[in-house]
């Protein structure tokens, strides 16, 4: 029998483009428009599964092997396909978002040894972004296990986390949405994090974390507090 309970997805491309037109001239503005009309989308398909009382691992077979009756298991299934196609753009959504800012950043450092730098390098402001700015922290790196994942990529105790993948401050849930998404995400995750310089800077830049072994999704809680109760 069709394994019910695991989502389908056409053949071929999976994901469909982040972008329309031209995709290599979008502002911070448009891009961080798009990040919000993701997360608003999952968020909301999230919501369908709960009123199941399901989630993305949840069986939709009885025991002995029928499709379940108490739920609409076409309606999770199709749910199921459009989070795996939402997070699989959220990803590349990110990646992009995380290039912006490492080349922006790149930039203010040039300017700041230049003799004379410009009003919006000085500030650090990003480009169109005045209106949109970026995601609140909601946790903060509390360790970080030698040889790990998060250790090669950069991470450091004290790193405040604005994005996770498709989490942020709104969606964490606690931090399980954390969880959630290191192990529904076999590539790679992408953070975007802010590191304090003093109490009043600080410097926010995107990491790629690849997963070469599991140290991270075991010690979430232990590695991660919520930000709401650092600050």
């Amino acid at each position: 029998m069709e394994n019910l309970h695991a989502p389908t997805v056409p053949s071929g491309e999976t994901t469909a483009p982040v972008t329309n037109g031209d995709a290599g001239h979008l502002s911070f503005a448009e891009l961080q428009r798009k990040k919000d009309d993701i997360e608003a989308e999952l968020k909301a398909l999230g919501g369908v599964l709960d009123s199941h009382g399901v989630d993305m691992n949840t069986s939709l077979l009885t025991n002995d092997g029928f499709p379940r009756a108490d739920i609409d298991v076409a309606q999770i299934r199709t749910t199921r396909a459009r989070i795996i196609r939402l997070r699989n753009d959220y990803t590349a959504l990110m990646t992009r978002i995380e290039k912006f800012l490492h080349e922006h950043f790149a930039s203010l450092d040039e300017n700041e040894s230049a003799p004379v730098a410009s009003s919006s390098h000085s500030q650090g402001i990003l480009p169109d972004s005045v209106s949109t700015p970026l995601d609140p922290p909601f946790a903060k790196i509390n360790t970080v296990a030698a040889g790990s994942p998060a250790e090669s990529a950069g991470l450091k105790p004290g790193d405040e986390i604005r994005n996770f993948g498709y989490v942020n401050r709104a969606n964490h849930d606690n931090l399980r949405k954390v969880a959630e998404c290191v192990q529904g995400n076999e590539g790679f995750w992408s953070v975007l994090c802010m590191r304090k310089q003093s109490k009043c800077a600080g410097h926010s830049h995107g990491i790629r974390i690849w997963p070469h072994d599991k140290r991270w999704p075991t010690d979430t809680e232990s590695c991660l507090s919520d930000d709401d109760k650092v600050h």
